[in-house]
């Protein structure tokens, strides 16, 4: 096998792996909101865990680029793809971040009720993650027009934020002593919205491997 071949293999390995860490991630969110929810809070403690193989992957495929970069001596289009890979596994592990954080709120409210505006958390994280799944295929498929168009949804994720944010803090209003409350979901809620945040930055790093140009979409694009 030659080396280009070689070359060609690891890349289609880093982005499996890639696609690996993604769909744990994935899963990691749904299950942590879903863990709120439903008050499992030993279904969070599994969330917390879970954490670490997620750490372990993504500091895997950084150890595989650093390696490649040192071995192959990529140039231009390459170069361009092993950054990406990189700088996603690093936003993936930050997504895990969000999903831990949510495990977290779970376990200290221990058997605390959720407030009203609970059933609007459940659809965000939904669209969050599924926007984050297309994201991925749209990096490892080089799809410039899917990694432009999704960004765009990332305002049905702020209005889902703004109106849980509202509503909470229209309770407080009405009930100070229920500010703690509020303030769990409040932070639920700013942690899937800050994961939509994170998609917008993966979809660019696909704009940057196929095009060589890096800059911010929504700025650039409107």
């Amino acid at each position: 096998m030659s080396v280009r071949s070689n070359f060609e293999t690891e890349i289609q390995e880093l982005k499996d792996e890639l696609l690996t860490l993604s769909s744990i991630v994935e899963q990691q969110i749904l299950n942590a909101v879903s863990a709120l929810m439903k008050r499992d809070v030993e279904g969070s403690r599994s969330i917390k865990h879970i954490d670490n193989q997620v750490n372990k992957i993504r500091f895997g495929i950084e150890e595989r680029v650093l390696v490649s970069i040192a071995t192959q001596q990529p140039l231009a289009h390459d170069l361009r793809l092993l950054a990406s890979i990189l700088e996603i596994a690093g936003e993936l592990e930050r997504i895990g971040d969000y999903a831990k954080g949510i495990a977290t709120i779970n376990i200290r409210m221990g058997e605390e009720t959720l407030l009203k505006p609970y059933n609007k958390i459940p659809p965000m994280a939904e669209k969050a993650v599924e926007m984050l799944h297309r994201s991925l295929k749209a990096f490892v498929n080089e799809d410039v027009e899917e990694a432009r168009n999704i960004p765009d949804e990332d305002d049905v994720v702020d209005k889902y934020y703004e109106e849980i944010y509202t509503e909470l803090m229209q309770i407080i209003i009405q009930d100070p002593a229920t500010m703690q409350k509020t303030n769990w979901l409040i932070w639920t809620a700013h942690n899937l919205e800050r994961m939509a945040d994170r998609v917008t930055n993966i979809c660019e790093r696909t704009l940057f491997t196929a095009t060589g140009v890096l800059r911010e979409i929504r700025s650039t694009e409107q």
